[in-house]
């Protein structure tokens, strides 16, 4: 199990703290696999590109009109956190919902 995100993210430790096999991934560092990240997008569309944060809003209305996926390549610190590669199940973010999920796998 896989899990892209950032080491500094709190939401990122919290799953990490309940997921004690999952590797994390830090998507600065390390980047998500092209082919990870395009299926993310074909499954969670502009949901993928967190628009709540400070990265975000630093953007210029030309930035944030680029294609969601070359945008999260250029930072990937907007990605919506974290995302949960479980085989060939992926998870966006962490709730309870997600938490149950990923536990019955």
């Amino acid at each position: 199990m896989e899990l892209f995100g950032l080491k500094n993210c709190d939401t990122c430790r919290k799953a990490m703290k309940a997921l004690p096999n999952a590797t994390l991934v830090d998507v600065r560092a390390d980047g998500v696999p092209d082919a990870v990240m395009a299926a993310a997008y074909a499954q969670f569309g502009q949901a993928l590109v967190n628009t709540r944060s400070t990265t975000w809003r630093n953007l210029d209305e030309a930035a944030r009109a680029t294609d969601p996926l070359d945008l999260l390549a250029q930072h990937p610190a907007l990605m919506k956190r974290p995302l949960i590669k479980a085989g060939d199940q992926l998870f966006l973010g962490w709730s309870a919902k997600t938490a149950e999920e990923v536990a019955a796998l």
